[in-house]
């Protein structure tokens, strides 16, 4: 006897619908992994920049060839051993045209006090390449060199002589087969020039006219004659000899500052301080440990710069107690001070010197100038 029909069907089982927090939860994971597929992948049109290395203009680097130099040497002058330190500061961008960081990157460093988001364009000009942006900065780093030891120099009371000197000639340029790279241009139309900004105003005094340059190449001195071009520089429209030209120096003593692959002018005023600390008996710092950043002339003024809050961690990071900041960046150091980190405004070399001098001697800090709103 049987209980059950084995031929009856079977119904079959009923499916559960999935409940409306399953769907809802299955909703979020994909959108999360797509939005991590977007964060990850998709390019971004910005660079990070952080603090870079930190170098001791008093002490030494690692050469090209891996040996230890002093990252300045002189010769044809007495120097001096010193202490404490006077350091420069670096940027390091993350991030370039071929490989930009990505949105987490991205969304790490807009929390981080240390970091700055900067549009790519910014860091990299449209039709720049990497190598082009590489090699500008390594010339602007050899100008600010010269500039510091000029500036240096004379504040030590050596005399030095300024000269003009052509650096490149443009494509198509009205002084091609005239002016060659090297040459040092003495005088326009019987005037003597000793910087760029007059030979500039020398030329486009006349209007178009053809200039006579008396020029030096090779320990010899000739004359020749070019006939400007008009163009727009930096939105104004100027006669121009088609040649980019170098503010250089003749030095009555051999300063060479030993940096490799950094780049841009911003170390000026922390080289013309470690110059004149290198030159004079006594310890310039009294031991302690300074940082700063600004561009420097030879006349001794000090210029803004860019990356000043991420200069400004790289010298709390580096151990030091005392930052020297151009005054003209003040606006973006307001607010941004590290614990720890006394910061100092200067307008010129004579304002850095006073810093270093109150600090190391115990003098009236709060007579300095610093940094505040308005």
């Amino acid at each position: 006897m049987s209980l059950f029909d084995e031929n009856a069907p079977v119904p079959a089982p009923r499916r559960r619908r999935p409940s409306r927090a399953f769907i809802a939860g299955l909703w979020a994971v994909s959108f999360s992994l797509v939005a991590l597929l977007v964060l990850t992948i998709v390019p971004t049109s910005f660079v990070i920049q952080r603090p870079g290395p930190v170098y001791d203009t008093l002490g030494s680097v690692a050469s090209g060839d891996g040996e230890e130099r002093p990252l300045i040497s002189v010769s044809g002058a007495e120097t001096f051993p010193t202490s404490g330190t006077l350091d420069l500061l670096t940027v390091e961008v993350l991030g370039n045209r071929e490989r930009t960081p990505s949105w987490l990157e991205l969304a790490g460093a807009w929390f981080d006090p240390a970091r700055a988001v900067v549009p790519i364009d910014d860091i990299f000009p449209e039709g720049v390449t990497t190598e082009q942006r590489n090699d500008e900065n390594a010339a602007l780093m050899v100008d600010s060199q010269k500039e510091a030891t000029a500036a240096a120099l004379t504040e030590l009371g050596y005399d030095v002589t300024s000269l003009v000197r052509v650096f490149t000639l443009a494509d198509s340029s009205p002084a091609e087969g005239l002016l060659e790279p090297d040459d040092v241009i003495r005088s326009v139309d019987g005037t003597a020039v000793a910087t760029t900004t007059a030979l500039r105003d020398a030329i486009n005094a006349a209007g178009g006219s053809a200039v006579a340059l008396d020029v030096e190449r090779d320990g010899e001195t000739r004359t020749v004659e070019v006939t400007p071009t008009q163009a727009t520089v930096d939105g104004e429209t100027r006669w121009v000899i088609g040649v980019t030209i170098a503010q250089d120096f003749d030095f009555p003593i051999d300063v060479t500052l030993q940096l490799d692959n950094v780049g841009g002018p911003s170390a000026g005023m922390m080289f013309a301080l470690g110059i004149i600390d290198t030159l004079t008996p006594g310890e310039l710092t009294g031991g302690e440990r300074f940082a700063g950043t600004g561009t420097i002339d030879a006349g001794g003024t000090v210029g803004p710069i860019g990356g000043i809050r991420q200069k400004l961690y790289g010298a709390k990071d580096a151990g030091a107690e005392w930052f020297l900041a151009p005054e003209r960046n003040c606006n973006e150091v307001v607010g941004h001070v590290p614990d720890g980190l006394r910061v100092f405004s200067v307008a010129d070399l004579d304002d850095a010197l006073a810093v270093v001098d109150a600090v190391s001697t115990g003098g009236d800090l709060d007579a300095l100038p610093t940094c505040t709103t308005g």
